[in-house]
Protein backbone atom coordinates (compact mmCIF):
# COMPACT_ATOMS: atom_id res chain seq x y z
CA UNK A 1 0.00 0.00 0.00
CA UNK A 2 3.20 2.34 0.86
CA UNK A 3 4.45 1.94 -2.24
CA UNK A 4 0.69 2.49 -4.24
CA UNK A 5 0.96 5.92 -2.64
CA UNK A 6 4.82 6.74 -2.97
CA UNK A 7 3.36 5.64 -7.32
CA UNK A 8 0.39 8.00 -7.02
CA UNK A 9 2.00 10.65 -5.35
CA UNK A 10 5.03 10.39 -8.14
CA UNK A 11 2.72 10.39 -10.90
CA UNK A 12 0.80 13.67 -9.75
CA UNK A 13 3.77 15.25 -9.17
CA UNK A 14 5.36 14.65 -13.12
CA UNK A 15 2.06 15.57 -14.23
CA UNK A 16 2.01 19.05 -12.49
CA UNK A 17 5.48 19.30 -13.76
CA UNK A 18 4.92 18.42 -17.32
CA UNK A 19 2.11 20.64 -17.20
CA UNK A 20 3.68 23.62 -15.91
CA UNK A 21 6.45 22.89 -19.13
CA UNK A 22 3.69 23.44 -21.54
CA UNK A 23 3.93 26.57 -23.94
CA UNK A 24 1.09 27.37 -25.67
CA UNK A 25 2.22 30.38 -28.44
CA UNK A 26 1.14 33.99 -28.51
CA UNK A 27 -2.05 34.31 -29.96
CA UNK A 28 -1.53 36.85 -33.19
CA UNK A 29 -3.26 40.30 -32.87
CA UNK A 30 -3.94 40.33 -36.01
CA UNK A 31 -6.77 38.08 -36.81
CA UNK A 32 -7.07 35.68 -39.60
CA UNK A 33 -10.17 35.90 -41.39
CA UNK A 34 -11.31 34.37 -44.86
CA UNK A 35 -14.06 35.91 -47.69
CA UNK A 36 -15.00 33.27 -49.95
CA UNK A 37 -17.30 34.06 -53.22
CA UNK A 38 -20.17 33.51 -53.44
CA UNK A 39 -20.61 35.38 -50.59
CA UNK A 40 -20.57 33.30 -46.86
CA UNK A 41 -20.07 29.92 -49.57
CA UNK A 42 -19.63 27.54 -46.42
CA UNK A 43 -22.60 28.81 -43.80
CA UNK A 44 -24.75 28.75 -47.13
CA UNK A 45 -22.93 24.83 -47.84
CA UNK A 46 -23.51 23.91 -44.52
CA UNK A 47 -27.36 24.67 -45.04
CA UNK A 48 -27.83 22.85 -48.08
CA UNK A 49 -28.46 25.85 -50.10
CA UNK A 50 -25.78 26.03 -52.36
CA UNK A 51 -26.94 27.23 -55.71
CA UNK A 52 -23.47 28.60 -57.11
CA UNK A 53 -20.38 26.50 -57.56
CA UNK A 54 -17.58 27.64 -55.18
CA UNK A 55 -15.01 30.36 -57.06
CA UNK A 56 -12.67 32.11 -54.83
CA UNK A 57 -11.40 32.36 -51.74
CA UNK A 58 -8.93 34.99 -49.49
CA UNK A 59 -7.09 34.15 -46.62
CA UNK A 60 -5.34 36.91 -44.86
CA UNK A 61 -4.69 38.86 -41.35
CA UNK A 62 -6.54 41.60 -40.09
CA UNK A 63 -5.00 44.42 -38.51
CA UNK A 64 -6.46 47.37 -37.16
CA UNK A 65 -5.53 51.00 -37.38
CA UNK A 66 -5.14 51.47 -33.82
CA UNK A 67 -4.58 55.28 -33.98
CA UNK A 68 -2.21 54.80 -36.78
CA UNK A 69 -1.51 56.62 -40.17
CA UNK A 70 -1.96 54.07 -42.59
CA UNK A 71 -1.43 54.68 -46.36
CA UNK A 72 2.01 57.03 -46.55
CA UNK A 73 3.12 56.01 -43.21
CA UNK A 74 2.63 52.37 -41.86
CA UNK A 75 1.93 51.13 -45.55
CA UNK A 76 5.04 52.89 -47.55
CA UNK A 77 3.61 54.43 -50.62
CA UNK A 78 6.26 52.75 -53.49
CA UNK A 79 6.72 49.52 -51.23
CA UNK A 80 5.32 45.96 -51.54
CA UNK A 81 2.84 45.12 -49.03
CA UNK A 82 1.46 41.56 -48.13
CA UNK A 83 -2.46 43.02 -48.25
CA UNK A 84 -2.51 42.46 -44.63
CA UNK A 85 -0.55 41.33 -41.75
CA UNK A 86 1.40 38.09 -40.76
CA UNK A 87 2.08 35.59 -43.57
CA UNK A 88 1.26 36.84 -47.17
CA UNK A 89 -2.34 36.98 -48.27
CA UNK A 90 -3.42 34.40 -50.37
CA UNK A 91 -6.00 34.13 -52.67
CA UNK A 92 -7.68 30.93 -54.38
CA UNK A 93 -9.68 30.15 -57.18
CA UNK A 94 -11.46 27.00 -57.82
CA UNK A 95 -12.30 27.82 -61.58
CA UNK A 96 -10.44 29.63 -64.10
CA UNK A 97 -10.90 33.50 -63.95
CA UNK A 98 -10.24 36.83 -66.07
CA UNK A 99 -9.06 40.09 -64.59
CA UNK A 100 -8.25 42.95 -66.64
CA UNK A 101 -8.66 40.32 -69.58
CA UNK A 102 -5.80 37.99 -68.35
CA UNK A 103 -6.61 34.23 -67.72
CA UNK A 104 -5.57 33.33 -64.40
CA UNK A 105 -5.56 29.70 -64.12
CA UNK A 106 -7.14 28.17 -61.16
CA UNK A 107 -4.85 27.52 -58.52
CA UNK A 108 -3.84 29.36 -54.78
CA UNK A 109 -1.70 32.55 -55.45
CA UNK A 110 -0.06 35.22 -52.81
CA UNK A 111 -1.43 38.29 -53.25
CA UNK A 112 0.56 41.66 -52.67
CA UNK A 113 0.01 45.03 -53.42
CA UNK A 114 1.97 47.98 -54.38
CA UNK A 115 0.13 51.19 -53.23
CA UNK A 116 0.95 54.55 -54.35
CA UNK A 117 -0.88 57.55 -53.75
CA UNK A 118 -2.71 57.68 -56.92
CA UNK A 119 -2.51 54.20 -58.02
CA UNK A 120 -1.87 50.51 -56.79
CA UNK A 121 -0.59 47.39 -58.41
CA UNK A 122 -2.34 44.12 -57.49
CA UNK A 123 0.18 41.30 -57.45
CA UNK A 124 -0.84 37.82 -58.40
CA UNK A 125 2.34 35.94 -57.57
CA UNK A 126 2.85 32.06 -57.42
CA UNK A 127 4.97 31.72 -54.85
CA UNK A 128 2.47 30.63 -51.88
CA UNK A 129 3.22 30.11 -47.77
CA UNK A 130 5.34 33.02 -47.39
CA UNK A 131 5.83 35.63 -44.54
CA UNK A 132 5.52 39.23 -45.32
CA UNK A 133 6.68 40.56 -48.43
CA UNK A 134 10.57 40.02 -47.19
CA UNK A 135 10.92 36.87 -49.57
CA UNK A 136 8.80 38.27 -52.78
CA UNK A 137 10.19 37.99 -55.58
CA UNK A 138 8.83 39.41 -58.60
CA UNK A 139 10.19 37.13 -61.42
CA UNK A 140 7.20 34.30 -60.05
CA UNK A 141 4.64 37.06 -60.58
CA UNK A 142 1.29 35.66 -63.07
CA UNK A 143 -0.17 39.16 -63.02
CA UNK A 144 -0.26 43.06 -62.23
CA UNK A 145 -2.90 45.23 -62.20
CA UNK A 146 -3.37 48.62 -61.70
CA UNK A 147 -6.12 49.96 -59.90
CA UNK A 148 -7.22 53.77 -58.85
CA UNK A 149 -7.78 54.13 -55.25
CA UNK A 150 -11.09 55.83 -53.73
CA UNK A 151 -11.36 57.45 -50.68
CA UNK A 152 -14.36 56.81 -48.44
CA UNK A 153 -16.35 58.67 -46.37
CA UNK A 154 -15.94 56.73 -43.03
CA UNK A 155 -13.01 55.63 -41.47
CA UNK A 156 -12.63 51.41 -41.51
CA UNK A 157 -10.85 50.35 -38.34
CA UNK A 158 -9.83 46.92 -39.17
CA UNK A 159 -8.25 45.86 -42.99
CA UNK A 160 -11.40 44.26 -44.66
CA UNK A 161 -11.35 41.91 -48.37
CA UNK A 162 -14.58 40.59 -49.50
CA UNK A 163 -16.03 39.57 -52.58
CA UNK A 164 -19.43 41.29 -54.05
CA UNK A 165 -20.95 39.84 -56.66
CA UNK A 166 -22.09 42.22 -59.56
CA UNK A 167 -23.54 40.22 -62.04
CA UNK A 168 -23.82 36.14 -62.98
CA UNK A 169 -20.40 36.29 -64.32
CA UNK A 170 -18.39 38.97 -62.60
CA UNK A 171 -17.64 39.71 -59.10
CA UNK A 172 -15.15 42.73 -57.25
CA UNK A 173 -12.61 41.92 -54.60
CA UNK A 174 -13.19 44.90 -52.19
CA UNK A 175 -10.62 46.23 -49.90
CA UNK A 176 -11.50 48.75 -47.06
CA UNK A 177 -8.81 50.21 -44.89
CA UNK A 178 -8.73 53.76 -43.18
CA UNK A 179 -10.20 56.11 -45.76
CA UNK A 180 -9.19 54.13 -48.67
CA UNK A 181 -10.95 51.66 -50.93
CA UNK A 182 -9.94 49.52 -53.56
CA UNK A 183 -12.30 47.22 -56.50
CA UNK A 184 -10.55 44.43 -58.62
CA UNK A 185 -13.22 43.50 -61.18
CA UNK A 186 -12.78 39.77 -61.62
CA UNK A 187 -14.91 37.49 -64.51
CA UNK A 188 -15.32 34.09 -64.38
CA UNK A 189 -13.12 32.31 -67.54
CA UNK A 190 -15.97 30.73 -70.60
CA UNK A 191 -14.87 27.27 -70.44
CA UNK A 192 -13.56 25.95 -73.51
CA UNK A 193 -14.25 22.13 -73.31
CA UNK A 194 -17.36 20.88 -75.06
Amino acid sequence: MKHLLILITSLICLNKQLRAQDKIPPIDQSQLDMSYYPENYPAVKAQKKTIDPLIARIIYSRPNMSGRKIFGALIEYGKVWRLGANEATEIEFFKDVLINKMKVKKGRYSLYALPNQNKWTIILNKDIDTWGAFLYDSTKDVIRVEVAPELTAQTVEPFTLFFEKTNPQNFNMNMYWENTKLVLPISIAKSTTK
